[in-house]
């Protein structure tokens, strides 16, 4: 995915320097000053998705307000509470939740959620 924007909202757009390669609506968590990479599973640091692809050293906007599309990690229900799963993807969970998803998606699809950023 190139380019990506958010479904409803543009929400809160923050640049930051890519610490790794990113993929455009992937889940990123700040790596360091205003730095960040794509999400590990359960990651505490969430700061939202990218909004396009940047490779290392180069600047990416990321969405954290609002509705988002992030890439599903298996199948997720409309309803589920949802948090970072691998390599900067979204997957049902019961804590470190970091949205609510308003539709259903399948594993690889984009997935509507409503971000809820602490």
């Amino acid at each position: 995915m190139a380019d990506y924007l958010p479904q409803f909202s543009p929400g809160d757009a923050v640049t930051f320097t890519a610490s790794a390669d990113v993929t455009g609506g992937r889940l990123v968590e700040i790596t360091g000053d205003r730095t960040v990479a794509h999400a590990g599973a359960g990651s505490a640091k969430v700061a939202g998705v990218a909004g396009f692809d940047a490779a290392e050293g180069e600047l990416v906007t990321v969405y954290s307000g609002a509705v988002q599309r992030p890439i599903a990690a298996g199948a997720i229900a409309a309803g589920d509470r949802v948090a970072a799963a691998a390599d900067g993807k979204v997957a049902t969970a019961e804590s470190g939740t970091i949205g609510l998803a308003l539709a259903a998606a399948a594993d690889g699809e984009t997935a509507s959620v409503r971000f809820h950023l602490a």
